[in-house]
């Protein structure tokens, strides 16, 4: 097996699949606990909170994957791994959070938010140096190390 495969990458979004899956099992668990049938999507509010946070994590799930490779690919993949579990982490702090009560929502939102901006910025200045590198044979790095 090759060395330099992304397995950090690689693990880290595993790691987030099986996750959001278990998010998913949750609103599964709050349908049966509140016996709310699909496709209803409405009903006790702990359900509907549930519901919601789960939507939400749905909804940042490509922007995380997008940010997280091209991140770890351009810029470094420890870093990009590290940011990746942070904002898993974040995420079930939102989810729980949330669940529980709208407010308790915002420091797991506020971390997330955090580790979708770091990751951004590695991708997009490691974006910025490879076509500075491979269009216009600039090389930031080589000139400041």
């Amino acid at each position: 097996m090759a060395t330099d495969l992304p397995v950090l990458l690689a693990a880290v979004s595993l790691l987030s699949g099986l996750h959001m899956g278990y998010i998913a099992r949750r609103v599964g668990w709050s349908r049966m606990k509140h016996k709310i049938m699909p496709p209803v999507v409405t009903g006790h509010p702990e359900f509907e909170r549930t519901f919601r946070a789960q939507q939400n994590c749905v909804e940042f799930y490509p922007i995380f994957l997008m940010t997280l490779w091209i991140a770890g690919l351009f810029c470094n993949e420890e870093l990009a791994a590290i940011g990746g579990i942070v904002y898993i982490v974040a995420r079930e702090m939102y989810f729980v959070g949330y669940s529980t009560s709208t407010k308790k929502r915002l420091p797991g939102f506020s971390l997330q938010l955090v580790a979708l901006i770091i990751l951004a910025v590695m991708a997009a200045s490691g974006i910025l140096h490879a076509i500075l590198d491979k269009y216009l044979d600039i090389n930031l790095l080589s000139r400041f190390w």
